[in-house]
């Protein structure tokens, strides 16, 4: 097998232009001068017998299809490398070097402190680089080769990705305290709402799943007030600004401004929302990637709601 003719440093410049867009963002990033780095693009194109890039003097760079596909390639094999040298002082099967993971905003509380955690204490000479973003930003991340793994909600994701089941959350009702039907604790039918407004976690696919358990229960909501953010969404429901449904657990009874609000059961039998590990069906998950699966199999089981 013959040696390649370009270079980990290479492809590492190569890695650090798409990321930045431009030759000098890149520049001022890793301290090397733009001409540099031009240079190296120049001769990486030569050895690979592609044209990787369109640069525009006002307009940065824009990477071709090629391009596309080789950034994947080269952030995987960058990580390779990394793990490979991570490895290779540490003792025979150990688990070494980075992985990037990214996790569905509300999710990230309730399952990546314990996740984090455990895989912390089984190996201890790797590390974990972690986003937190909505699933859209995510899933691109995973198909690009930004990311090795996410744990998302198994709602339209991506058939190109590999999925591992965790766990599920199951959507509840939020009301403010004292609200009629809160009063007995016992299960609530949505359909009972529909004098009422509701505030909508706007963070996709929450939202969707929401309005469709809505839907489903007979329920057409009438929208007062949206948020990405379930805190604010619960503190909007303590003022009597209208009721909400959430999927994923937020401890507590009190909202931020301390108002008192209360978490009562949905009638109407909604269906469980899954929680899946991905990764892209494409790329081999790393040793160190599998292991964090690992984990985070473990802590779901120990943490399902």
């Amino acid at each position: 097998m013959s040696s390649p003719e370009y270079s980990l440093r290479q492809l590492g410049y190569f890695v650090a232009v798409a990321e930045a867009g431009t030759l000098a963002g890149a520049s001022a990033t890793l301290h090397v001068s733009a001409s540099a780095l031009s240079l190296a693009l120049d001769e990486l194109e030569r050895a690979l017998g592609v044209q990787l890039t369109v640069r525009r003097r006002a307009h940065g760079i824009r990477l071709t299809p090629a391009g596309q596909d080789t950034l994947r390639r080269a952030r995987r094999l960058l990580r390779d490398a990394g793990e490979l040298a991570d490895a290779a002082g540490g003792e025979a099967g150990d688990v070494a070097g980075a992985v990037r993971v990214g996790c569905y905003t509300t999710l990230a509380p309730g399952l990546l402190p314990a996740t984090l955690g455990r895989f912390a204490a089984r190996h201890p000479r790797a590390r974990v680089e972690f986003v937190e973003g909505p699933q859209d930003q995510l899933q691109r991340g995973l198909l690009e080769g930004e990311l090795d793994v996410a744990v998302l909600y198994d709602h339209r994701l991506d058939p190109a990705l590999e999925l591992t089941p965790l766990s599920s959350n199951t959507p509840y009702l939020v009301l403010p305290a004292g609200h009629p039907l809160a009063r007995d604790g016992g299960p609530v039918k949505l359909a009972d709402l529909v004098d009422e407004p509701m505030v909508l976690l706007d963070l996709p696919p929450s939202s969707e799943h929401a309005l469709g358990v809505c839907l489903a229960a007979g329920l057409s909501p009438r929208v007062r007030h949206r948020t990405a953010n379930p805190d604010t969404a619960r503190a909007l429901v303590g003022q009597g600004l209208g009721f909400t449904v959430l999927a994923q657990a937020v401890p507590g009874t009190r909202t931020h401004a301390g108002d008192e609000i209360v978490a009562v059961p949905i009638a109407d039998d909604p269906a469980p929302l899954p929680i899946v590990l991905a990764w892209s069906g494409q790329v081999a998950p790393t040793a160190t990637a599998r292991a964090f699966a690992a984990a985070a199999r473990d802590s779901s089981g120990r943490h399902h709601r």
